[in-house]
């Protein structure tokens, strides 16, 4: 309902709000008086004015009107250089006027069925209903056109002052005609610093099971706005998910972090932890070139998901998360997939959480260079983003430990690139294509080319580069010992009766000796259990 203040603004704090509204409005004006020729109101809505009184930048501009979609089709003619008609269905009209994007969507109130996914829309009359039919007070105000009267029924200029996030009637009512709305809350915490009252929180946790209705891709796109807030927003959204009980609904295996400290399992709380992490990825991301990295974001938040099914208590009494890194890939390559997340961006968040654990070790002993060209090989273009979570993920309060650890990462993004200027390590390839391996074992494509590809792999990261010669020479011993026949002829040129190798250098060093037998994941530390 409206509040005693809303209409308090002296004729100097009108004049003031029109000339911050002036400029907004202008690419619009010619439009607005299209309208008001017709008889139809038009009025700047929602965020473009909300975004106005806090000096944020603006994007596209959103309109409400009187007139129905079908007559905003024919009055935008002559005016708009471009119309598409997308959300017609639910009263909005899209329109460009040379680099200006605008929506104007008709006096509408939007309601879901209890079992619906699909909103019924209603379509009104007045300007005031259309307020009061808004997901928050400060996205119920509006800027009539052309006259740029501000619209503020139920108070929101207050509430921008103040920074709360308060519906324009019963929040059961709203949440219940929009359920997205619950999630809207958690995001504009996030983007705005704003808090949540009281009765807003309440009627996210009583109706947050009504998100059920909601599809994965509305869900989907409210926690990416909110993942991608500035500053430390994403950490402020998620904890209002969670202290809420929407997060049960939405991101269950966040909640599910909160692990209780009792005598059977000691340990630190993995759910703070996380959203440490999530914040201190958010710090690094300038220092590796990235800005506001979904990916990064996302896997820091995930990282540690499978953690609850992973706790083991050891006979110590210490508590283990053995292969959580793999359980917790797997977890999050669901849980997003369910969302309908892009394919990539579900596959390098997956294998960031599976390798945010390979760094642990490397200072207690050092990794070989096989294993540093390992680390970037498997992390291929994820390099980057792997380098900030995984120093992100450095959370103790051990100076002296903390410290050592971001030394000994230093020391590792040191050996990469000095060996990624030796080695071109983002294009490790084996020395020997798939067409010289089969000219040298005379042997059509199949299997057994790509398992000699794949050796000559594991022997290019433990020796370096070979050369084409050394490379061949290898192969054929490969080949000969897997019991190979090329030609008539055993893999190192002896013919069967016997005889010496035809083309194998008497007494040369193998250069296969040792190579990849020796490799494998142990040379690159133990995998922490923290």
């Amino acid at each position: 309902m409206p509040v005693p203040d809303s209409h308090d603004l002296t004729p100097e704090q009108s004049r003031a709000a029109a000339a911050l509204l002036r400029q907004i409005a202008a690419p619009v004006a010619g439009l607005a008086r299209q309208f008001t020729r017709q008889g139809h109101e038009l009025a700047l809505v929602g965020g473009s004015v909300r975004d106005v009184f806090l000096g944020r930048g603006h994007g596209d501009l959103d309109l409400t009107t009187d007139a129905r979609p079908e007559q905003v089709l024919k009055l935008a003619e002559g005016w708009a250089d471009a119309v598409w008609e997308i959300g017609i269905g639910f009263g909005t009209v899209g329109l460009r006027k040379g680099s200006i994007i605008c929506e104007i969507t008709t006096y509408r109130s939007e309601s879901y069925r209890y079992d619906s996914r699909k909103p019924k829309v209603d379509y009104g009359t007045s300007l005031i209903d259309d307020l009061s039919r808004r997901d928050f007070t400060v996205n119920a105000m509006a800027a009539r056109l052309p006259s740029l009267e501000l619209a503020d029924p139920f108070g929101g200029l207050a509430d921008l002052r103040h920074r709360v996030l308060r519906t324009p009637g019963r929040p059961q009512d709203s949440f219940t005609d929009d359920p997205l709305r619950i999630l809207r809350a958690a995001r504009f915490t996030a983007q705005l610093d704003f808090t949540a009252t009281a009765g807003v929180r309440e009627a996210m946790t009583a109706l947050a099971p009504r998100l059920a209705v909601v599809s994965a891709e509305r869900i989907r796109d409210e926690l990416t706005k909110l993942m991608l807030a500035p500053g430390n927003g994403p950490v402020r959204g998620i904890e209002l998910l969670v202290d809420t009980g929407v997060a049960d609904q939405v991101l269950p295996e966040i909640p599910r972090l909160r692990l209780e400290v009792d005598e059977h399992f000691r340990h630190k709380d993995v759910y703070q932890h996380s959203l440490t992490v999530l914040e201190q990825a958010i710090a690094l991301e300038a220092r590796y070139g990235l800005e506001a990295d979904l990916r990064l974001r996302l896997a820091a938040l995930l990282h540690d998901i499978g953690k609850p099914k992973t706790r083991r208590l050891l006979p110590d009494g210490r508590v283990a998360f053995h292969h959580h890194e793999v359980v917790g890939a797997s977890m999050a390559r669901a849980r997003l997939s369910q969302l309908r997340f892009p394919k990539d961006v579900v596959n390098d968040v997956a294998a960031l959480v599976g390798l945010h654990l390979r760094f642990h070790g490397y200072n207690e002993g050092g990794w070989t260079d096989s294993a540093v060209r390992r680390y970037v090989r498997d992390a291929g273009p994820l390099l980057t983003r792997l380098h900030a979570l995984t120093r992100a993920d450095c959370t103790t309060r051990n100076r002296q430990k903390a410290a050592r650890l971001a030394h000994a990462y230093d020391d590792l993004e040191e050996r990469i690139a000095f060996l990624a200027e030796q080695e071109e390590l983002e294009k490790i390839r084996p020395d020997l294509d798939g067409n010289q391996i089969m000219e040298i074992l005379g042997v059509r494509p199949g299997p057994v080319v790509g398992k000699a590809y794949q050796y000559l792999l594991e022997l290019r990261m433990e020796q370096g580069p070979l050369g084409t010669e050394r490379a061949a020479q290898a192969l054929r011993r490969w080949a000969e010992a897997e019991g190979l026949s090329i030609g008539g002829a055993t893999a190192s040129g002896r013919p069967p009766g016997g005889g010496p190798p035809s083309d194998r250098s008497a007494g040369g060093e193998d250069p296969a000796g040792g190579g990849a037998e020796g490799a494998g994941p142990a040379e690159d530390g133990p995998a922490s259990s923290s």
